[in-house]
């Protein structure tokens, strides 16, 4: 299997790429990581891998520095440039430094998918290596992407997080976001923070002896009444009325 490395600033951009690679498929390993020019080439030196995404804007090293010093020292490394800028300035660099293929950000699964088929079929041209093509597991990616969704939704619940948010946020559009995560989790997003939030205010409820408003503020809601007509509509309840419930039962 060929070794794929990632190096780029941008952790959203490394989800990206590890959730819309088919790296079963193409018999590639999962990627490694690298977040900026300098530990990208220690990366490089230590692990010798295949194929290398490589981002143009970064800090200590950028693209064009790296290229300069990792092409020639790895003439059989297959390089693909993403970047989120379409210059002149760049194609010629990737041109003069023999670049596979030159991916612009948001990331597209078909066109990441061609790259990395471009960059495996060479490889084996140079090795005589000839396959079959192996189907992907359909679930994988879905998988890595919704738990990354869940993962920052359950940090941030407190704030009033927008799908366009997490639009910016992973390089994915608003509805693919929301489907993916829904066939996940069987819930939709906002459903999803509303349980998560009222969980919690019920969890706060009884195990701190904190004031309505506090505990709406903690939960990210500006207005107490608001929180507490949420909560009912919830529960059935009213944030006073559980807390009794609840105390009851001890």
């Amino acid at each position: 299997m060929y070794r794929p490395l990632i190096i780029d600033d941008e952790k959203p951009v490394h989800r990206v790429i590890n959730a819309l690679g088919h790296w079963f498929s193409l018999d590639l390993e999962e990627p490694k990581s690298a977040y900026d020019g300098l530990a990208g080439l220690a990366a490089m030196r230590e692990l010798r891998p295949d194929i290398v995404f490589l981002d143009m804007k970064m800090p200590l090293m950028n693209g064009i520095e790296f290229l300069k010093t990792a092409s020639p020292e790895f003439p059989k490394t297959k390089f693909i440039v993403v970047s989120g800028y379409d210059e002149f300035t760049y194609t010629k660099i990737a041109i003069q430094y023999h670049v596979l293929d030159y991916l612009l950000k948001p990331i597209v699964e078909e066109e990441l998918n061609a790259a990395l088929k471009k960059a495996r079929d060479l490889l084996d041209e140079e090795n005589h290596i000839i396959r079959t093509d192996k189907p992907a597991p359909p679930t994988v990616s879905t998988e890595f992407l919704a738990d990354a969704v869940k993962e920052y939704l359950d940090k941030n619940y407190a704030r009033d997080i927008h799908l366009s948010e997490l639009a910016e946020l992973f390089h994915f559009s608003k509805e693919y976001i929301s489907k993916l995560f829904k066939e996940k989790y069987g819930i939709g997003i906002y459903e999803y923070v509303l349980k998560y939030r009222m969980a919690r205010a019920k969890e706060l409820l009884l195990k701190e002896n904190l004031q309505i408003q506090t505990i709406s503020e903690r939960l990210g809601y500006k207005d107490s009444n608001y929180f507490s007509k949420a909560f009912r509509t919830y529960y059935g309840l009213s944030p006073s009325e559980m807390k009794e419930k609840m105390q009851q039962k001890e």
